[in-house]
């Protein structure tokens, strides 16, 4: 978990720098906005560009991504990805977007997707508008080397607009026959630009070095890169803060071990830290030295590693989920750990590390089964919002964003709930 490059990284885990601070506890600055309160439908805010990661409409606001949106009946088809713009006052349910195969997908041999997932986003034709990576399902008759399945969805002052375009992995830069899939964004280079990582097979990934054209073309891409396992993970951090985003790469899907690709001027090329298995990784500063850590959440425990690329403190956590976001509620520069599964909890950062000591616990604002769906700053007050979604049924769901606070890690009610079935709205 979690949508993702530095730009990233400093809003979805460190947050300290993300905004101007305030001295005011959140708990006592947000008034709860329902969807049936607001406008049926709000426009878009126009924006000029700027370098906040999810900013679609380049207005310097964070913009929220939502996958499996509720349908109108059980069983129905996916209605494709929904996007919630965000204001000076956080996000706006009722300045949304749906993006359907129908409308924003590009067909391949005459055939629109069924499947239309978001997978990652960023800038990658440096324009200051964030770009969304998509996964379809192109027809493929199992002969040779099966088609690209991404396709990108560029920004613009009016937020995701027109076509996608299909991402081009050159041949040269593919490796085997599997699809190429399991998109990561960053800037693992260090020139500026935005590069994509995506799978290969048989311990090797696709490097693609940015910027992008928009025919979905990369700057450069030469032979696979050899990697220490299959699945590249995001977001990308730039964790021993040399100015190169490095890599997160898992060996498998589910519970496997992990390992930390650092970049350089050639890519992300060099092994450093490998970490335990588990199923689930998050990266962030929560307190021991000045490279990020690691948590990795298994079944009732998750282990700590400090200082990366090189561990030099351990620990364990006990911890009721395997699912970890990352991001620093309380403004103070130290990531707090989100752990999920039968309960949500926050383990708060301190400097000789994370401990249950000031760990809280979040009550979602419906029943039912509820996942995170992002830890950013969508009120640029300095601290990280936790947005959480629970799930009642294909036709029912609760959206909630509970907002950072100085004090008690996150507010007790959220500031904004609504449902994804308003996306379904006509």
């Amino acid at each position: 978990m979690s949508t993702a490059a530095s730009a990233s990284l400093g809003c979805v885990l460190l947050l300290a720098a993300c905004g101007p601070t305030t001295g005011a506890d959140a708990t006592t600055k947000h008034t709860p906005a329902r969807i049936a309160e607001a406008p049926a439908q709000l426009p878009v805010q126009h924006g000029k560009g700027s370098k906040m990661p999810d900013d679609f409409n380049g207005d310097g606001h964070r913009d929220l991504i939502l996958n499996d949106l509720v349908k109108k009946t059980s069983h129905a088809d996916d209605p494709g990805i929904g996007i919630v713009y965000g204001s000076a006052h956080g996000l706006t349910p009722g300045a949304s977007q749906l993006l359907s195969p129908a409308k924003q997908a590009a067909p391949t041999k005459g055939r629109l997707p069924a499947v239309f997932d978001a997978e990652a986003s960023c800038d990658l034709d440096k324009d200051g508008f964030t770009d969304l990576v998509v996964s379809t399902d192109p027809p493929y008759d199992g002969q040779g080397r099966p088609p690209v399945p991404l396709q990108l969805l560029f920004g613009s002052p009016t937020g995701l607009t027109g076509r996608a375009v299909k991402l081009v992995v050159p041949a040269k830069a593919r490796f085997g026959n599997d699809w190429p899939d399991q998109p990561v964004c960053g800037d693992f280079d260090g020139d500026g630009a935005e590069d994509l990582v995506v799978h290969a097979s048989n311990g090797q990934l696709s490097y693609l070095r940015g910027p992008f054209t928009r025919k979905g073309a990369p700057r450069k891409a030469g032979a696979p890169i050899p990697s220490p396992g299959n699945v590249p993970t995001g977001p990308a951090a730039d964790v021993n803060r040399d100015g190169y985003d490095d890599l997160l790469v898992r060996t498998a899907e589910g519970a496997a071990k992990s390992a930390i690709v650092l970049g350089g001027p050639a890519g992300p090329t060099r092994t450093g830290a490998v970490l335990p298995t588990g199923l689930d990784v998050a990266l962030g500063r929560f307190g021991r030295g000045k490279a990020l850590d690691a948590a990795v959440g298994a079944m009732g425990e998750t282990s700590l590693r400090y200082d990366l690329p090189t561990p030099t403190a351990r620990g364990t956590l006990t911890s009721p989920g395997s699912v970890l976001d990352a991001g620093d509620f309380d403004g103070d520069g130290l990531s707090e750990l989100v752990s999920s599964g039968a309960e949500l909890r926050v383990f708060r950062g301190r400097t000789t590390g994370l401990s249950t000591a000031g760990m809280i616990t979040v009550q979602p604002p419906a029943r039912g089964t509820t996942r995170v769906l992002a830890v950013a700053d969508f009120d640029a007050d300095g601290r990280a919002d936790l947005a959480v979604r629970t799930y009642r049924g294909e036709t029912r769901d609760t959206v909630a964003v509970y907002p950072g606070a100085a004090k008690g890690l996150v507010a007790p009610k959220p500031s904004v709930t609504f449902s994804s079935a308003e996306f379904l709205a006509g």
